[in-house]
């Protein structure tokens, strides 16, 4: 039997379906081997709470030997600073429009925070919103390596940078986001070339204008095998915390590595090609294709085919199990992030199921 089919059989009476079932000791496996990978490099790691948006596990990420954390927006950065962590980086171009200018400058003045920019008008709002102390609020640069989404040239990082330091910003670095090594698996290391290309000319476009570049960060689950280059200084993973189907298809992750499925309950069995789940859009999301299909049942080929928003379609091979109405099953998901925002809390067992905790998904709607 698969092993996560043997922990949730032995939850299945306490838990109600759907619900994310996080097996604590696998997830604590891939906190300490990223940690131990960075160690081993010399690298700082600073994994994006965007995955779990759990401080709980945050914690274990910290007391594992992280620096501090990656937040997507300044609503994440709120919670983890109101749960007390002092080092926090929103790796997202920010615009300080309606009440985010206060809000930044608050963070600013109760953590070390860095902000990602990759303009000057954006510069030129976040020194307005810092008032009299811009040196309470550091930069740093975004630039794009071939992902083609937010991000500067390369060439043009010294100039944010300075324009950053005219406003009284305190630069601090570079980053980017090789989102293109998510494409297949021979795009990994491609994508963590075209990354330590563009980090390392950024560098150098910081040094043209007399500026050191303390921080170089590189991003993803998917190309941080790859991510070693002299250059970089540290590490933004976030889907290693969890795994998912996306990563072990791209060799990111084993099966064994993945630490959260979808527990989800067969209730109607009309059609001889598919069961029906209780799992559809609002516990899994619409991340994957008819190809891949939205989801796969741990331990078997069986993938949802289709979703609606309470339904999820489960496809049976011929000549393979066939759950009858009532069994639950473990549903791996394509993409973890978008299944965690989708619930109030995780359920954390073990992998023997031998244990239940409930810990909230603490930042689950914030969104800005």
């Amino acid at each position: 039997m698969n092993r996560l089919q043997r922990a949730l059989d032995a939850l299945v009476e306490r838990v109600d379906t759907p619900a994310p079932i996080v097996l604590v000791d696998v997830m604590q496996g891939n906190i300490d081997r990223m940690q131990g990978f960075a160690d081993q490099r010399t690298l700082e790691v600073r994994p994006h709470v965007k995955t779990h948006k759990c401080v709980e596990i945050a914690r274990r990420q910290i007391e594992a030997g992280a620096v501090g954390i990656t937040a997507g927006n300044v609503g994440e950065a709120e919670v983890f600073a109101g749960a007390g962590f002092g080092d926090i980086f929103i790796a997202y171009p920010v615009w300080p429009s309606g009440t985010k200018g206060a809000r930044i400058r608050r963070l600013a003045e109760s953590v070390r925070l860095r902000v990602g920019v990759d303009n000057v008008v954006a510069i030129e709002a976040l020194a307005d919103a810092m008032g009299d102390e811009p040196d309470r609020l550091q930069i740093v640069v975004e630039v794009d390596c071939g992902a083609r989404r937010s991000g500067a040239p390369p060439e043009a990082a010294g100039d944010l940078a300075l324009a950053a330091r005219k406003r009284g910003l305190v630069p601090v670095g570079v980053f980017t986001y090789p989102g293109h090594g998510s494409s297949g698996p021979d795009a990994r290391e491609r994508a963590a070339r075209d990354q330590d290309a563009a980090l390392t000319t950024a560098v150098r476009s910081l040094d043209g204008v007399g500026i050191t570049a303390e921080v170089v960060s590189a991003g993803s689950t998917p190309t941080v095998e790859f991510s070693t280059s002299s250059v970089i200084t540290e590490i933004r993973p976030g889907e290693y915390v969890f795994g998912d189907l996306n990563n072990a298809r791209l060799g990111a992750c084993t099966d064994d590595q993945i630490a959260l499925f979808v527990a989800a309950t067969v209730v109607s069995d009309w059609a001889s090609e598919q069961v029906i789940l209780d799992a559809g859009t609002k516990a899994l999301s619409r991340e994957g294709s008819t190809e891949r299909g939205y989801g796969r049942v741990a331990g078997t080929t069986a993938v949802l085919s289709k979703l609606n928003e309470y339904h999820g379609f489960l496809a049976l091979p011929a000549g393979e199990f066939r759950p009858r109405v009532g069994t639950v099953v473990p549903v791996v998901p394509n993409h973890v992030c978008p299944v965690v925002v989708n619930f109030e809390e995780l359920i954390v067992t073990d992998s023997a199921g031998t244990s239940l905790q409930r810990w909230p998904v603490d930042a689950r709607g914030f969104l800005n």
